[in-house]
């Protein structure tokens, strides 16, 4: 399978590695509306098994600090090796809330379908992910969330069994651009859904993981509806 110009990866890999929608699609697609440096330094928060990051590496020639609370940096350091990054991805554990980084020393900030578990407190962004960001530097995330001018009381009761709202804050691009429009310290560059939403959703639909398999029920019962993928891109502010 290939994603950008660069990234070709074997699709068993691929699969074997999802922990939810295709994190490679949404991350093609977001990256494709940013300008980095050559080179440069990037942060991947909540990075899961590493696939965003074996992308950033590749395509942008850049060195990627790897970071996630709940996948251990050893098991993504072999998929490093295998994938022949291990030379420009560091993996970290590390919680969202506690970065173990200078401040200015990212060239960008990417997180894909990990923000929303911890990024939806209004003050996260401007006390965790600013001071890290260089200056020119750019805050790129993409996040599962739900179509316009739907909120969690507009949903049916049918939806909302499927996950616990409070801890993964699904929420609308509308919600989202209010929440990080408090920050007086970011500019907002785009903003949008992606438009790859219901391939990335079909191809871990498609996988053998049991995860996969309980949310074919609940992607049945939302039919096209209720869902949408996000992004959302910032740079700092003076």
């Amino acid at each position: 399978m290939t994603y950008g110009k660069k990234t070709t990866l074997d699709q068993s890999f691929v699969e074997s590695n999802l922990m939810g929608p295709n994190c490679l699609r949404l991350i093609e697609e977001l990256t494709a509306e940013i300008k980095l440096p050559e080179t440069p330094r990037i942060l991947d928060l909540g990075c899961g098994t590493g696939l965003t990051s074996i992308f950033l590496a590749t395509e942008f020639n850049a060195q990627v600090f790897a970071a996630d609370l709940w996948i251990s940096p050893s098991e993504n350091y072999e998929r490093f090796v295998q994938t022949g990054c291990d030379k420009s991805i560091i993996p970290i554990h590390a919680e969202a809330h506690a970065l173990p980084f200078a401040h200015h020393y990212f060239d960008a900030i990417v997180s894909v379908d990990s923000y929303h578990y911890f990024g939806a407190d209004p003050a996260y962004l401007d006390t965790h992910l600013v001071p890290l960001v260089k200056p020119g530097g750019v805050i790129a995330v993409s996040v599962p969330g739900l179509q316009p001018g739907l909120t969690e009381a507009s949903l049916p009761d049918a939806m909302k069994d499927f996950w616990n709202h409070e801890v993964i804050n699904f929420n609308s691009l509308e919600w989202w651009e209010e929440l990080w429009a408090e920050s007086p310290h970011i500019i907002p560059i785009k903003t949008f859904s992606h438009s790859c939403h219901k391939q990335a959703w079909d191809e871990w639909l498609a996988t053998d993981n049991p995860y996969a398999k309980h949310d074919v029920d609940m992607m049945k019962a939302e039919n096209g509806s209720y869902f949408d993928s996000l992004a959302l891109i910032f740079v700092p502010g003076t």
